[in-house]
């Protein structure tokens, strides 16, 4: 495995990249709401990105090994869908709860975050409480960041709360290193062992994005060869930050003036 310890000037163009795609979910966040669509919130994100930001939507015809090109410059992940939705034309309703998954490349460089909304007032308790064990499974994964630790650190972490909590870990799926590629090595499980996996450096920078679903964890893909949702058709929930290992700790670089706080007790500390 080959990892990039990313340079100082690497990492000064992943903060601008990361925080212009914070900023997209900022932007869209308003919009949220019942009776829109999906495809509405995906042409909204993409004129910000191209017309205001001056960035590229990198999920747009992006097409690895054995894909076909997706087809939007979002992914939006509704309910039972787990990852991958391709935004389409059918409308949000009260008490759905969907991911909004945002790529942008800026000067060569991508910033990849992600955020769950929950559409009106009343979602379940179930989704609800889904959305907020998910984000405290993303920031006890992330307080595991530092130098020394190792990956299974993040992975353990994040099991143990998630299963502990009642719900279950997809394991298809993981975080990513990133930078001037969308998806670099290291893969970041969202399970695992303490103590296993490769030894984290100053100036990794990768992905912690659980994928956590109220249901078992089995998945299928649908037909349009993207799309990923839960095999007994459970809610799924998905927070994403990119991080960088520092020399004393982590820094989360897709943060922004939006960004919801870090849970009680935890920390967004730069180190």
């Amino acid at each position: 495995m080959s990892v990039t310890i990313k340079t100082q000037e690497d990492i000064e163009k992943m903060r601008v990249a990361c925080r212009l795609a914070s900023e997209v979910l900022d932007f869209i966040e308003p919009h949220v709401k019942p009776g829109v669509t999906t495809e509405q919130l995906d042409k909204l994100c993409h004129d910000y990105m191209v017309d205001v930001q001056g960035t590229v939507p990198a999920p747009l015809n992006y097409a690895p090994p054995g894909y076909s090109p997706y087809p939007k410059s979002i992914c939006t992940s509704v309910n039972h869908q787990v990852c991958h939705g391709i935004p389409g034309n059918k409308a949000l309703k009260r008490g759905d709860i969907v991911n909004l998954d945002i790529t942008v490349i800026a000067d060569g460089y991508h910033g990849d975050t992600s955020r769950m909304f929950v559409v009106g007032s009343d979602a379940s308790i179930l989704a609800k409480r889904l959305c907020q064990v998910t984000f405290e499974c993303l920031w006890i994964g992330i307080e595991q960041v530092r130098p020394g630790a190792h990956l299974g650190d993040i992975g353990a972490a994040i099991q143990k709360y998630a299963e502990g909590n009642g719900f279950s870990v997809v394991r298809e799926f993981c975080g990513h290193g990133i930078g001037r590629k969308f998806h670099e090595e290291p893969q970041v499980l969202h399970y695992g062992r303490a103590g296993s996996g490769i030894e984290l450096k100053p100036g990794m920078i990768f992905t912690i994005e659980p994928m956590i679903n109220a249901g078992k964890a089995a998945i299928s893909e649908l037909p349009d060869g993207w799309t990923i949702v839960t095999k007994d058709r459970s809610l799924s929930a998905q927070w994403e930050h990119t991080v960088l290992v520092t020399n004393d700790g982590v820094e989360v670089l897709t943060l922004s003036a939006g960004s919801p706080a870090a849970p009680a007790g935890f920390s967004t500390r730069q180190g």
